[in-house]
């Protein structure tokens, strides 16, 4: 009987070369929670036609929230206006996480797709906006639990660290 799907997480997260530039994430925590059967990995740039390498993208005038209401705009390193591409895949990983049952993501933090509390100001320098992605803010506007990729090792560790501690 397979295991019930606890998490959906970027899939760059578990060791899958997706992130733009080729590379992975590869977190070895969130690689044994997939490797054990409980999480489904996807990445919303792959859902959104977009191979690995390509041009980093960003968001420009706004978050996610702004983009899905039209008032922001992405495109990519090259100028390319890829805002309709990611809203697509944003949409199909949402469609896949609500098939799937689960509740709660766990996401690559600052990523105009997966960011959750700060973001890439869209000027490709490496500056901090507040503000989600455009896939954070889809599913946190569907009553998902999202966290950062930071956020859930921050909370792993502290409970690894707390449950090994000897009891007095």
């Amino acid at each position: 009987m397979p295991k019930q799907k606890k998490y959906i997480v970027s899939a760059c997260l578990i060791g899958k070369a997706c992130f733009y530039d080729g590379s992975s994430r590869c977190v070895p925590e969130m690689k044994e929670l997939f490797d054990s059967g409980v999480v489904i990995a996807l990445c919303p740039e792959e859902l959104a036609g977009f191979k690995a390498p390509r041009p980093p993208i960003e968001i420009f005038a706004g978050a996610g929230e702004d983009v899905l209401k039209g008032k922001a705009y992405i495109f990519n390193k090259e100028g390319k206006d890829v805002t309709i591409n990611i809203i697509k895949g944003s949409k199909e990983f949402l469609k896949i996480a609500q098939d799937s049952g689960v509740s709660q993501a766990v996401l690559k933090a600052r990523s105009p797709c997966c960011g959750k509390g700060n973001i890439y100001d869209g000027t490709f320098n490496g500056k901090l906006r507040k503000g989600n992605g455009v896939t954070a803010a889809l599913l946190l506007k569907n009553g998902f639990e999202v966290v950062t990729d930071e956020e859930f090792l921050k909370r792993h560790r502290t409970k690894k660290t707390t449950s090994k501690s000897p009891k007095r």
